[in-house]
């Protein structure tokens, strides 16, 4: 009897391991057509980049989202203006998504009509002189009467698509220069994100050309008009709590 319950233990006992070490493969499965299926997962890309105490991780998630959904750019390079922060500080990143590489950092101006140091108010209409939510496209480039200029397609209907009509494109300005700043808050304008005249060049000659540009503000009125971000958890609405991570 002890013999016959020793063979049937022996018998099962590798059924046993093979059905262990079968789960993992089951779940490492699931990631890699998860990142090969909805692009780039920007939890993994804010810690690989290194980006904690740098960039707001809740804005840097919902630029990598819409980058993912948007199949009408033409170059790896996502730009994000953070409205969280003042003016007074750097609150425009530009990532190279290729090269998983942090590019530059600047202030940026927001419109008169958003706010002082911190835009709070957000439009799509013309003679608003305020700042327009959401996803963009970079355009072409021209010469205008605030110099070297970038023209921005608004992606989103009723919220930024109006950006050409109302001219809001990107451009350098003596008022979006870091020094301005010191008055205690940067200069602003009439709903352009401008740039300090000594990055301009370079960055728009960076961001030019059909890459994405996300300006965030954690604004619930924005999420709830989205159409290219899903629907945000109430506690992202409340907090930031990941933004210094």
């Amino acid at each position: 009897m002890q013999k016959a319950f020793l063979f049937l233990l022996l018998f099962f006992l590798p059924f046993s391991n093979v059905s262990t070490r079968t789960a993992l493969p089951e779940k490492g499965t699931d990631t890699s057509v998860a990142a090969s299926d909805g692009g780039m997962d920007g939890e993994a890309l804010f810690e690989e980049m290194q980006l904690g105490g740098i960039v707001n991780f809740l804005a840097f998630r919902q630029a990598v989202q819409g980058y993912n959904k948007i199949e009408q750019k033409s170059k790896p390079i996502l730009t994000l203006v953070d409205f969280t922060r003042p003016s007074t500080e750097e609150r425009l990143f530009v990532f190279d998504m290729k090269e998983k590489k942090l590019l530059y950092t600047s202030v940026v101006s927001h419109g008169k009509n958003s706010g002082e140091n911190y835009a709070t108010s957000f439009s799509n209409e013309v003679g608003s002189y305020q700042s327009s939510l959401g996803f963009y496209l970079t355009g072409s480039t021209y010469q205008g009467k605030n110099g070297y200029s970038l023209l921005l397609d608004g992606l989103e209907k009723g919220i930024n698509d109006r950006a050409r009509e109302r001219a809001i494109v990107v451009h350098g300005a003596a008022y979006a220069n870091p020094s301005v700043a010191k008055s205690g808050r940067l200069g602003r304008s009439f709903g352009c994100p401008a740039l300090p005249q000594a990055v301009t060049k370079p960055i728009i000659n960076t961001i030019k050309g059909g890459s994405v540009l996300f300006i965030y503000a954690n604004n619930k009125d924005y999420m709830a008009k989205s159409t290219i971000l899903p629907a945000r958890q109430p506690q992202e609405l409340l907090s930031d709590a990941r933004s210094t991570k």
